[in-house]
């Protein structure tokens, strides 16, 4: 069994994780308080995320704090942040994760779907990394962990919006970071190529689909959320804390 890397500089930080119900969310949930971090997250969806923080608890890590919450809901999103700095401290990680996939014939896109798209994959973004600003300052600084796809990169068919709000995500992690630096606050992308995830399994492919992608990578073996997740912890913490503006690529060497 491979032993791979901790991160004492994660010991007890206040990390802050947007979707983090299930799929790569969880699993960062798990990374993060496998570091001994004060993990917090908000998902919509309350029975797996339950059942999550019951999964961590029973592995004898602290209990994450969950908020039920819609990110398409900016006040409700302010409100969840509120509640992790009072019960936990200042937020000093954020991982803005939260999306959603959706497929969606070219001509069939209305402009409602689009800004819903948008909502959903992008905007939600911003003003999480606005509203942390300030904890951060108090903190001395911080890091943001962005999450963006390669699918905007090789053009994924039936996904134009998700891949344009997946696109904008690196133009505003640039600039967060332009922004952010005086502050000593790192903002970072991560880049998943095709993560083998349950809901991946349940709508978009078949065990045998899985697979074909995974030999149509350069490493022929299946991308897993574990994988993710353990770049997110290197971003979070302090030995990568002269790295910002960056998209770092997780794909196997699919793209």
């Amino acid at each position: 069994m491979t032993d791979f890397a901790r991160y004492p500089s994660l010991v007890d930080k206040v990390v802050l994780i947007t979707g983090g119900g299930s799929g790569i969310g969880a699993a960062m949930v798990e990374a993060f308080a496998g570091n001994d971090a004060r993990v917090a997250f908000v998902d919509i969806q309350a029975e797996p995320s339950q059942k999550l923080v019951e999964q961590v608890s029973a592995a004898g890590k602290r209990p994450p704090l969950f908020i039920p919450c819609d990110l398409t809901d900016i006040e409700a999103l302010r409100g969840a942040i509120g509640r992790v700095r009072q019960e936990l401290g200042p937020v000093g990680v954020l991982v803005n994760n939260a999306a959603n996939d959706d497929r969606h014939p070219l001509d069939t896109v209305t402009p409602e779907y689009w800004d819903k798209s948008f909502a959903v994959n992008l905007r939600h973004q911003f003003f999480a990394a606005q509203e942390v600003r300030s904890h951060m300052r108090e903190l001395g600084g911080g890091a943001i962990v962005n999450f963006s796809s390669i699918t905007w990169m090789f053009g994924g068919a039936g996904l134009i919006a998700y891949s344009s709000a997946k696109a904008a995500v690196i133009g505003l992690t640039n600039s967060l970071a332009r922004e952010l630096g005086d502050d000593n606050i790192r903002v970072n992308a991560i880049a998943p190529g095709a993560v083998v995830t349950e809901r991946q399994l349940r709508l978009w492919y078949t065990e045998e689909q899985a697979d074909q992608m995974a030999e149509r990578q350069m490493l022929k073996r299946r991308l897993l959320p574990d994988e993710v997740a353990r770049t997110a912890l290197f971003l979070a913490s302090d030995d990568s804390r002269m790295i910002t503006k960056q998209c770092i690529v997780v794909d196997a060497g699919l793209r």
